[in-house]
């Protein structure tokens, strides 16, 4: 074994970032209600647009958008079928807008045609294909009111006036709202019933600040009969529970002791829970309809690592399925389970088949008090010849923190993994606690711990990652975005001696202002940012803000540091940046920072993202010594602005 990174991954093909982090050949498939159509994103001059073909002939494709500037990033099939419907934002702001395009004339129309508005789909319906309920903050930007919008005419009809600042509300197959969601003084949620279009005086269902992230109404059957629960209230875990809207009864229909109950399969007419999923280090299906089971057991026969239903036709004979064989790019597969045929729809990443990709290995890492946090590793190539999660010698890593910090990292295929590994990196996430899905008492052990326990839990897998031979103690790197750019911070200024160096993707940099500057529609939650952060209204919360803020002890920074920012943040403002690089630039010490003047909260154009990866990997092989691909033609290539410090990254100068 080599002592260089870059040297001990030599032999292995590079994996160019372009097939890793330029467009999908496709994304997003799906297939009408109907059964009648295929639909998916795939790029038209390098921005991913909505495209459509008949599903007997799914060949005959064309596309449905023109979108030139950003990508699409999330679209649907109305319930009649009869056109799809997406969002878009302008330029990174998150004022998503709602549009629409019809199948057989292909033309489309903005269906909320309003400035610094934010969509929300409230619901939709099986007995009224032709209309949805949407929510709309036009009239007073942190609260929206439910309008029902009529998806042939386009008439908005104001259904709900929100004046209370409600957080959210749930309708029935109807399209009548039935209950109002508000937080409390307590930080947790009021769910009040609404019933002949009034909403009750009080709650009929209540949480603390314990169960709010873990407890909610989770929708009806189509015929009302039923209402499902994700419910952590009384236990740890959120189970999902069944409650006969007549006698109120409520039945408990699954759980786990490990994680919540996550996704679930409902039957796309009635509404029926016929499967649910728990992921704990893996996502495992349980079915509760012996035919789902049939079906899924049919599919877990013949495709290799994880897979799951991404779309289903009104009628339940057709299915979209996705694939992740996890070294290989994932597949999406037609199923039709009146045929029982598997034909394959497209691959994600042909440029990826016989790439070298390495396997991620789950493991349970032990916090210093004793909480297990499940995590997730990859090596790089030829460093583990028996498989076992243990390179023949330490490597360098980078702790890989995800964002939210209310969010997770989970199992399979994972383009940074990928990347890094390729470039001689160990690569580690961690759900630190305070990451989602293990139950309420993993979250709110996370309770006004940011940069303190939610730090040490970090910290703790760096020293099991040394101590089991993995990685080399002095070539350790900190990386990710949003909470995982706060973590990353954290990390240069509360412990500086542990990390080789850090990169920092639109995180906040100081507690105070960035609970100053939300957007306007998360006011309504903001007690829940308090009790979980630290609340500025108070002396003793104020200073816990102050005394967790990077910004106030950047002079401690030793160690490189590499910024990117997204101009028009609306969630961590470009001030989050500035303000630390100006902090350092106070004390003579060194940082580059990237500006993208046409990106939000990341990247999510391209060109821009492999922009910010290219210096990325090469400010990494300054300081780990693992291989890059030459910056070449990137930097020129996207909109990035270096504010400062391009002489600290190999190959950005000059």
């Amino acid at each position: 074994m080599t002592d260089n990174a870059a040297d001990a991954v030599a032999s292995t093909p590079l994996i160019p970032r372009d097939a890793l982090f330029g467009n999908p050949t496709r994304a997003g498939g799906k297939i009408s209600p109907d059964g009648q159509w295929l639909s998916w994103l795939a790029p038209h001059e390098g921005v991913m647009n909505i495209w459509l073909a008949p599903a007997t002939d799914p060949e005959a494709a064309r596309r449905m958008t023109d979108a030139t500037d950003r990508p699409i990033p999330q679209y649907f099939w109305a319930p009649d079928s009869k056109s799809i419907l997406y969002v878009q934002d302008k330029a990174g702001d998150e004022n998503y807008l709602l549009y629409q395009v019809d199948v057989v004339s292909a033309k489309e129309r903005t269906l909320t045609p309003f400035e610094n508005t934010r969509v929300q789909i409230v619901g939709g319906s099986v007995q009224h294909k032709d209309k949805v309920l949407v929510g709309l903050n036009n009239r007073d930007a942190r609260f929206h009111d439910v309008h029902l919008l009529n998806l042939a005419t386009g008439e908005l009809t104001l259904v709900q006036q929100n004046d209370d600042g409600y957080v959210g509300f749930l309708a029935d197959d109807s399209l009548t709202l039935r209950w109002a969601v508000r937080a409390n003084a307590a930080g947790g949620m009021d769910m009040f019933e609404i019933s002949d279009g009034k909403i009750a005086e009080a709650p009929r269902e209540s949480t603390t600040l314990e169960d709010a992230m873990t407890t909610h109404v989770a929708g009806y059957t189509t015929d009302g009969s039923t209402l499902y629960w994700l419910d952590s209230r009384g236990r740890d875990t959120a189970a999902l529970f069944a409650e006969d809207t007549v006698t109120g009864e409520k039945r408990l229909v699954a759980s786990d002791e490990r994680a919540d109950i996550g996704g679930t399969l409902q039957h796309p007419i009635t509404g029926e829970v016929e499967a649910y999923s728990v992921n704990y280090l893996r996502t495992e299906w349980h079915a509760l309809d012996p035919k789902i089971g049939e079906a899924l057991a049919w599919l877990g026969e013949r495709l290799e690592g994880d897979f799951g239903v991404q779309s289903r036709s009104d009628d339940d004979t057709k299915w979209v399925v996705w694939n992740d064989p996890l070294t290989a790019p994932t597949k999406v597969y037609l199923y039709d389970r009146t045929a029982g045929t598997l034909t394959e729809f497209y691959n994600s990443r042909p440029e990826l088949d016989g790439a070298p990709l390495q396997p991620m290995h789950p493991r349970e890492i032990p916090a210093r008090d004793g909480l297990a946090l499940p995590s997730y590793l990859t090596l790089p190539p030829a460093s583990d010849p028996d498989g076992d999660g243990i390179p023949q010698a330490p490597v360098p890593m980078v702790l890989l923190v995800h964002g939210g910090p209310w969010a997770r990292d989970g199992y399979g295929f994972n383009r940074a993994h990928q990347w890094l590994a390729n470039r001689g990196y160990a690569v580690l996430s961690v759900n630190f606690r305070g990451s989602t899905g293990f139950g309420k008492s993993f979250v709110n052990a996370a309770n006004l711990e940011w940069g303190a326990k939610m730090h040490d839990d970090l910290i703790d897998a760096v020293e099991w990652a040394v101590t089991n031979a993995i990685a080399a103690r002095d070539k350790v790197a900190i990386m990710g975005g949003s909470y995982g750019g706060y973590a990353t911070l954290a990390g240069l200024t509360f412990t500086p001696e542990v990390f080789a160096c850090g990169i920092d993707i639109v995180g906040p940099s100081n507690l105070e202002t960035l609970l100053e500057t939300i957007p306007p529609y998360w006011e309504p939650q903001v007690k829940q940012f308090h009790e979980r952060m630290g609340n500025p209204n108070t002396a003793e919360g104020k200073q816990l803000l102050i005394d967790r803020s990077p910004l106030h002890k950047a002079s401690a920074i030793v160690k490189p540091l590499l910024i990117g920012q997204g101009a028009n943040d609306p969630r961590v403002k470009q001030s989050e940046s500035d303000q630390i690089v100006a902090e350092m630039q106070k004390h003579g010490i060194p940082v580059t920072y990237v500006l993208f003047p046409d990106e939000g909260h990341g990247f999510a154009k391209p060109t821009n993202n492999i922009a910010f990866n290219a210096i990325a990997e090469n400010f990494l092989a300054t300081c780990l010594g693992g291989r890059a691909e030459p910056i070449g033609g990137t930097v020129a290539a996207s909109s990035a602005q270096v504010v400062t410090g391009e002489e600290f990254v190999r190959g950005m100068s000059g």
